[in-house]
């Protein structure tokens, strides 16, 4: 793997994940990476299979919902001295054969956040959920002022400047979508995508992503920090423009 990047960790939040943890972090120790899960009040066997791994293990006694997990995982990697994250999620749907080619691109482009964009294979996304992702990257990219592809996915690569807007107030999924933005407007960072495979065979759990509850949660906190920083046609203009895509997978 490529590390010539800041010091940086592996960090995965999960709920009822038993099924797949033991598989998703043992492929990721696997390239050498230090992993921190965040068990998000877990009911089944999640804890007790992570605990007996080489891991940090995180627990909540009760569900905060995915931006709570993201915010304590955050806090801890920056106790633990980590510069940077790389996210995924625990049911299988990221692999970790994706990270080399995110870190890769994370080492071209300092100053983004990376994310892997489910760009390949869309055939296999669930058609409303294609839709619901296409309203997602719209009204985003638009208050972010700049072109994102895929705001949904959950594989990312957060720098330092990132992980400062930890205390962000905003919960659940919608935490994800405001630190894509306050990290394009008050930390002036860019975001790129390397392309990875959509994954909806069947073999996940349900998800957890509520397509019309938690995109009208998202759609309605986007509006806001839209009109709050202003400068609406501007920045509608340069959020059409192509999102940077490292379409090689190798950062080049």
């Amino acid at each position: 793997m490529n590390t010539a990047v800041a010091r940086w960790c592996v960090l995965i939040p999960c709920l009822n994940e038993e099924a797949a943890i033991q598989s998703v972090v043992e492929s990721v120790l696997a390239l050498g990476a230090p992993v921190i899960v965040i068990d998000d009040g877990s009911d089944d066997r999640t804890p007790e299979i992570v605990a007996a791994l080489p891991v940090t293990l995180l627990r909540h006694s009760e569900r905060h919902g995915k931006g709570e997990a993201l915010r304590h995982g955050f806090r801890e990697a920056l106790r633990q001295g980590y510069d940077a994250v790389l996210t995924m999620d625990g049911d299988g749907q990221h692999q970790a054969s994706d990270i080399p080619h995110i870190v890769a691109a994370a080492a071209k482009y300092p100053q983004h956040i990376v994310i892997g964009a489910r760009l390949l294979d869309r055939a296999q996304q669930p058609r409303g959920r294609r839709r619901a992702n296409a309203v997602a990257d719209w009204g985003i990219s638009w208050a972010c002022a700049q072109p994102i592809a895929d705001t949904q996915s959950g594989q990312r690569w957060y720098p330092r400047a990132a992980l400062d807007l930890v205390d962000l107030p905003a919960e659940n999924f919608v935490f994800e979508a405001a630190i894509l933005i306050a990290a394009s407007r008050e930390k002036k960072l860019g975001v790129v995508s390397v392309p990875i495979a959509s994954r909806y065979n069947g073999e996940f759990r349900l998800s957890h992503f509520n397509p019309v509850g938690d995109v009208t949660r998202i759609t309605f906190y986007t509006i806001g920090r839209i009109f709050h920083y202003g400068d609406i046609m501007a920045s509608r203009r340069r959020s059409h423009a192509a999102p940077i895509i490292v379409s090689d997978r190798s950062g080049g």
